[in-house]
């Protein structure tokens, strides 16, 4: 449990670092298989000039909400906003003082949040976006969560109503929590996933939007249909195909090779991944790259303490 624990929160990282020297490059512009790393090839054209293996917005606010959850032992929507104002204002985990890769909506709910939004509304600034900028940092809520599932659900939504309230987006917090959860209890990652699918159907009820939303968008029972972008579903998508790989390396990889949305989706992906196979399975080459770490194995020790405390 402890190294799948680890491997979740690192894997997150580790994910968002590599893929952000690739963010938003067409598919056919991603380096071959052997070239994808944390220090590109020459002639990548970058989005963001910072250092190999910095993590980017995704990481920075899921390291918020690991926080927020072990400070104040719930979640606690105006705790997690005020931090996502002080990561956005202040650079709160951020690697070198500076927010990048801030997503339109989130930066929206943000300056809606700054003017008194309730945090449980904020989300609504732009009622029909379905980007993936609550999915990409729930995955802490899984990790720290000791509820039922019922009582997790609950969370995943509030937790994407802060920044993305639309049903979709909660829906995808919501299964991908239970995914987590699964996977966590040593599941593999196609039984764990059917299995969450099937819980989200016991839970959602029939007629209500979340169940319409998880039938008629996200469409668990077909097969993942995505092209790399940062549509929530197309993400939670691309996590499906990455964890068909037998390894983190695989699966992170294959998840840039998609293109576009590289940093985010390989987070997504990349946490899933870290859970699957441990932390003793991701390459030590990225491990040792990512900047910052240091500051992230405290927190890391908390939250490994407060679930092997249940």
């Amino acid at each position: 449990m402890e190294d799948r624990i680890r491997g979740g929160v690192w894997g997150l990282l580790i994910g968002d670092a590599l893929g952000v020297p690739y963010e938003w490059l067409e598919p056919e512009a991603i380096p071959p298989w052997d070239e994808i790393e944390m220090e590109p090839p020459e002639g990548i054209s970058r989005m963001h000039a910072v250092p190999p293996g910095t993590w980017s917005d995704d990481g920075a606010q899921a390291l918020c909400l690991l926080e927020s959850l072990l400070t104040c032992g719930r979640f606690d929507p105006a705790d997690f906003a005020a931090r996502l104002v002080a990561w956005h204002d202040e650079s709160l985990w951020t690697v070198d003082g500076r927010a990048f890769g801030i997503g339109r909506q989130t930066a929206m709910a943000i300056r809606a949040l700054k003017n008194g939004t309730d945090p449980d509304q904020a989300g609504f600034v732009l009622p029909e976006g379905k980007g993936n900028g609550a999915l990409m940092r729930v995955l802490p809520l899984a990790l720290w969560h000791r509820g039922d599932d019922a009582s997790l659900v609950a969370d995943a939504h509030r937790q994407a109503r802060v920044t993305h309230g639309h049903v979709t987006n909660q829906v995808c917090c919501a299964l991908y929590c239970l995914w987590a959860r699964r996977m966590l209890d040593g599941r593999a990652p196609s039984e764990a996933f059917q299995d969450a699918v099937a819980r989200l159907y016991e839970l959602y009820e029939a007629g209500s939007a979340y169940r319409r939303s998880l039938d008629e968008e996200v469409r668990p029972h077909e097969p993942p249909v995505t092209n790399g972008d940062g549509y929530v579903v197309h993400t939670l998508h691309a996590a499906r195909l990455a964890l068909r790989e037998a390894s983190y390396e695989g699966a992170v990889k294959r998840t840039i090779q998609l293109g576009r949305d590289t940093d985010t989706n390989a987070a997504v992906a990349g946490g899933l991944a870290g859970i699957a196979f441990g932390e003793s399975r991701i390459p030590g080459r990225w491990r040792g790259c990512l900047r910052g770490s240091e500051r992230v194995e405290p927190l890391i020790e908390r939250l490994v303490e407060w679930r092997l405390r249940a």
